[in-house]
Order: structure tokens, then C-alpha cells, then sequence
């Protein structure tokens, strides 16, 4: 199966709980595999829960977090202004793309695991037997969104998320509403985990997910493999 359409959604979330600290998406996340896919030919749309702008977490752009992604980011003035343009997710179809793919950054946190408007078009690529990729912190986005059965969609299912290690290293145990891996232990998931802070990528059929950063390109590769055998 060729695919050439790829929908991805970030966060609208700017704020770090209460600690009056910024977040949003992680942008290496968002990087990485915007331009693994835009150099390999796809076209990209860009979704958010509320549209224009979506939020970049000051940290990610740090020194030490920096990658060649992101500078390449930094220095593309047609990618920034599409970041700040995001079209709203009640806005988009499954019908109009062949995959989708969530970055993280804590945002996805606050924003996505109730946001009726992302469960309904996770839900829809379900339904439509598509591939699906959730990174870090956005397996979160799966919380509360059901299979064919009408069961919860991870339960049982292979999946990886940013882990409780990860989250403790990052001092944020206490700020996040609940730790993403225990959101997702909590809908039986059956949660597996590499190295923290190393690259590591679980597929569940056609659900990819990634535990952090590190895993960005790897992830966005292992959509490229599914799609290869599918043909």
C-alpha cells in the first residue's frame, strides 16, 4: 500500500500544570519526523485542539537538547509558519489522509486524553484499518479511545509510552495529572519499555508507539516499514 497523506497532531497546551512554567510539544518529536516524511515526498497537515499556533516547550530548543532536526526546524521560516498555523482537529477527516501521527511534549497531557474531537478521529482510523504512531507523552491521547469491540483500544495491546523512569528523571511525576504510563498500565495495556531516554518502538499491528525523543526517527522509520510490507 503506497501512502503520500499524513496527518499530524500536536498539542494546544502551553502551560506546565502550576509550576508557571511553559510547555507544548517536545519539538524534536515534531521535527524528526516531519522531515523524515516531507524528504521522503509526503504530504503533511498539521492539526491541533484549538487551531493556529500550537505551543513548543522553550526546553526542547535548549543546547543540550538541540539535534539536527531541530535546528533544521529553527532555520525553516515555511515550517514555523505552518506550526503557527495548525488547522483544528474538528476540522480534518480520516477519509482525507492515509496515516496519522501525534509528536509529544508534556501538552499532550492536558489537552488530548478527553478532547472528544481527537478521540472521534482516532477512533475513525480504526475503524478505517490505518496506522496510527503516538509518541512520548501522546499515547496519553489513547485514554479513552475504543476498538471495534467497543472495548478500550489498548487493552491488552502492545504499547510504549514515556515511562515512569523518564517522568521521575524529568522531576514532573507530580506535576503531570497522572504519570502516561500508568494511564495507559490502567487500561491494560500491556506496556513494555526500553532503556530510559534510549530509542525504543513498539508496534501492536497498526499501532506504533515510541517511549521518548530518542525514539522519534525510529518511529517514523517503522511507519515506513508497515506501509512497505502492506504493499
Amino acid at each position: 500500500m503506497e501512502f503520500s497523506k499524513i496527518l499530524f497532531v500536536v498539542t494546544s497546551h502551553d502551560q506546565l500544570g502550576n509550576t508557571g512554567r511553559k510547555t507544548g510539544i517536545w519539538i524534536e518529536e515534531f521535527a524528526a519526523p516531519y522531515y523524515y516524511f516531507l524528504d521522503a515526498g509526503k504530504k503533511i497537515t498539521i492539526a491541533s485542539p484549538k487551531g493556529g499556533q500550537a505551543p513548543i516547550d522553550p526546553k526542547s530548543n535548549e543546547p543540550e537538547n538541540r539535534t539536527p532536526a531541530t535546528v533544521r526546524y529553527y532555520s525553516d521560516p515555511e515550517t514555523i509558519k505552518r506550526l503557527g498555523s495548525t488547522v483544528k482537529i474538528s476540522e480534518v477527516s480520516e477519509k482525507d489522509f492515509d496515516t496519522v501521527f501525534y509528536p509529544g511534549g508534556h501538552g499532550p497531557m492536558w489537552d488530548l486524553p478527553d478532547n472528544q474531537d481527537s478521540i472521534r478521529l482516532l477512533e475513525s482510523f480504526v475503524h478505517a484499518g490505518k496506522v496510527l504512531t503516538l509518541m512520548c507523552h501522546s499515547p496519553v491521547a489513547l485514554k479513552n479511545v475504543k476498538g471495534l469491540d467497543g472495548d478500550w483500544l489498548i487493552r491488552g495491546k502492545r504499547v510504549t509510552a514515556f515511562t515512569n523512569g523518564e517522568e521521575s528523571d524529568a522531576g514532573l511525576t507530580w506535576v503531570v495529572p497522572e504519570p502516561v504510563e500508568d494511564t495507559l498500565r490502567n487500561r491494560f495495556a500491556n506496556f513494555i519499555k526500553g532503556e530510559n531516554w534510549m530509542p525504543f518502538v513498539t508496534r501492536d499491528g497498526k499501532l506504533i508507539t515510541g517511549q521518548n525523543p530518542a525514539s522519534s526517527v525510529l518511529a517514523a522509520q517503522t511507519v515506513m516499514q508497515v506501509f512497505e510490507r502492506m504493499k
